[in-house]
């Protein structure tokens, strides 16, 4: 009779939501100044859970409020959480059926959510509502479902819930070993983590065990620290549970006075959590303390409340342990029939429980039986399927393998296609490569018998010709003075020797056209600045010329001479045709080779005209930038003048 006064103090599994030292009055006032979302939402949830130890029925209100702006938002995992903590507020209360209706909702949501923490969540709290309610094998059956899905998933938090949870589980089936082991990991991470509600549940349920294992001290000195935490944190259900337990204790130890005390401490408690069921065990260990202390009048009021109250609430366990007391107390006063109809009242509804136990089993066999014949057929017909399925792969994979060879041999000919094609691309690419060598080749011999050509005939004009006519030129100033001659004669003479000096100087000019002495002697960057010079001299157009990196540059013979001609042609076609004012040269030497730039301020022409263009000159500059692998760039429109653009790479 005496252990029947032990509480235990279980939760459902749920998300942490309020931090350390949340104020109800704050959380009140700043729940009008939210916006109707869902952070309006989780606050509501919030509020409702500050309300579970000690006024569920209030907090309920507030979770309800949550649901009806979780649908209005069409947030699933608002309602997901209403239906959690609304199942809880009823497991607090001992209304089991109400709890189970609301976890199994909450199951649903989180499937349809597809969130596979909240699925397993929600199967281990329908096994601790099956649990709570005696239902052992169902409890074993949904939690061994969800352990493992939150304990891969799970917060610190739901760690220790679950842990706690299954101390209980352990505790209810007698196991005390386990369920300590349990009890002290719960404990241990609830402290390590701040969490003051689980650390006084997990103190709570160890004390139990601790009852068990006739260890009275630890149990009392548990349930002491648990008490504590309630104090602090406000808890009422906390606080009522102790002391509901404490009384246990006493009761264990026949200190009957104490037993009073600690009873009378916890009813009001009880009663305004409106936990019903733990009310009436109060109430009838109350009538157990007068039948001890031999108060007969008192005990039986107290055993015919605890009475009333089981039948009204329907709780069978508290109705038949009232009987028991009646009976005991009937047969202490003498009342040896009345305390026999109070026996035989209770085997009765011990018999109506056992049938109904009995019963259910029964039904749970057949259910069981009707699954497993059922499951059997489906093996049987998914066994069929599966020879039929094996049937189909087979040919299937006769297809796939006919097809796969299919498509690769017309891949390997696609391949060997590709391939041919690609060595065709090679070869006519290795051809062109050739050409051009050739061509280039062929411009080079070109080039250079031109150029030893011109040197030949300009070393030939000015050491034959030019001597000759400089010997002729002496001799007629040698007859000049011996000569006597009118004065016509000799305006003659004067004039033959001035044609003579006239015809030096354009073989002279000739000779240097043909091969620059300047471009021999000084190089590149002198023969140019010379050449422009001399244009600037003749006064056709004012040319100005800009050389930078050239003049220390040491630029191979082949490559001076081709620049040079390139320049020689280039202003050539300026003076012939682009009746410009102002020209510029400009030779760029740097690190990745020359760049020559002529520009003019002429009238410019249509580059297209270009392409089209069999002219000498244009052919001359192109074959030479050919030669130099160079790169030749012409910008040019009627009325705006030319700029020309030649890169030339050296190694």
């Amino acid at each position: 009779m005496r252990k029947i006064l032990l509480s235990i103090v279980g939760y459902l599994l749920h998300f942490c939501l309020l931090g350390q030292n949340v104020k109800t009055d704050s959380m009140l006032k700043a729940l009008p100044k939210l916006k109707e979302d869902t952070s309006k939402v989780i606050h509501l949830i919030r509020l409702g859970e500050t309300y579970e130890g000690s006024d569920p029925a209030n907090g309920r209100k507030y979770l309800v409020m949550a649901r009806e702006l979780s649908e209005k938002l069409k947030y699933d995992h608002g309602i997901y959480l209403f239906n959690t903590y609304y199942a809880n507020t009823f497991l607090i209360q001992g209304n089991f059926d109400s709890a189970l209706h609301y976890q199994n909702a909450a199951l649903k949501v989180s499937e349809k959510m597809k969130d596979s923490l909240n699925i397993g969540i929600s199967l281990f709290n329908i096994g601790v509502s099956y649990r709570d309610n005696g239902q052992f094998e169902k409890a074993i059956e949904y939690c061994l479902k969800g352990r493992p899905i939150v304990e891969r998933k799970a917060t610190p938090y739901l760690l220790v819930q679950l842990d706690d949870a299954l101390q209980i589980l352990y505790y209810r089936r007698a196991q005390y070993d386990k369920a300590e082991e349990y009890g002290k990991k719960a404990l241990a991470a609830a402290k390590k983590n701040g969490f003051r509600t689980m650390q006084a549940t997990a103190l709570i349920n160890l004390s139990m065990n601790y009852v068990s294992l006739k260890r009275l001290d630890e149990a009392t000195n548990a349930l002491k620290d648990a008490l504590q935490i309630g104090m602090e944190e406000q808890d009422i259900r906390i606080q009522s549970t102790v002391y509901q337990n404490l009384g246990g204790i006493a009761l264990e130890k026949k200190d009957y006075p104490r037993v009073k005390f600690y009873l009378e401490k916890s009813w009001p408690l009880f009663k305004a959590v409106g936990m019903k069921e733990s009310e009436t065990g109060v109430i009838r260990g109350l009538g157990i303390v007068e039948l001890q202390t031999g108060n007969f009048a008192e005990a039986k009021k107290y055993a015919q409340m605890a009475l009333d109250s089981s039948r009204k609430y329907n709780f069978r366990f508290e109705g038949i342990s009232s009987l028991r007391l009646l009976t005991h107390i009937a047969y202490a006063e003498g009342r040896l029939d009345q305390g026999m109809d109070y026996d035989d009242e209770m085997i009765v509804e011990l018999e109506k429980m056992v049938q109904e136990v009995l019963s259910q089993q029964s039904s749970d066999l057949e259910k069981k039986y009707e699954t497993e014949k059922k499951e059997s057929r489906i093996v049987q017909l998914e066994a069929e399927k599966q020879i039929q399925l094996l049937r189909m792969r087979q040919k299937n994979t006769l297809n796939y393998i006919l097809l796969g060879s299919a498509l690769a041999l017309m891949l390997i000919i696609l391949l060997l296609y590709r391939n041919y094609r690609h060595k065709q691309a090679l070869q006519q690419k290795r051809i062109n490569e050739l050409q051009t060598e050739k061509q280039l080749a062929a411009t080079e011999a070109v080039l250079k018998g031109e150029e030893k050509e011109r040197t030949r005939l300009a070393k030939d004009l000015h050491d034959g010709l030019g001597g000759m006519l400089s010997g002729i030129k002496y001799s007629f100033n040698t007859m000049k003075g011996n000569l006597v001659m009118t004065p016509e004669n000799m305006q003659a003479f004067e004039r033959g020797i001035d044609m003579l000096d006239s015809s030096i100087n354009e073989m002279r000019r000739v000779a240097h056209n043909l091969m620059p002495e300047a471009l021999v002697k000084f190089g590149l960057d002198a023969a140019l600045k010379d050449f422009c010079a001399d244009i600037n001299q003749s006064g056709s157009i004012a040319l100005q010329y800009q050389s930078i990196g050239l003049e220390q540059a040491e630029v191979d013979s082949n490559t001076s001479i081709a620049v040079y001609r390139i320049v020689q042609e280039l202003v050539g076609n300026v003076l012939k045709h682009a009746a410009a004012t102002k020209a510029l040269v400009q030779v760029v030497r740097n690190n990745e080779g020359i760049s020559v730039t002529v520009e003019d301020d002429g009238k410019g022409f249509d580059t297209g005209i270009i392409r089209a263009a069999r002219g000498i000159g244009w052919s001359n500059i192109a074959s030479r930038v050919d030669y130099l692998k160079g790169k030749l760039d012409v910008q040019s429109e009627p009325g705006k003048g030319t700029s020309v653009l030649i890169e030339i790479p050296i190694a």
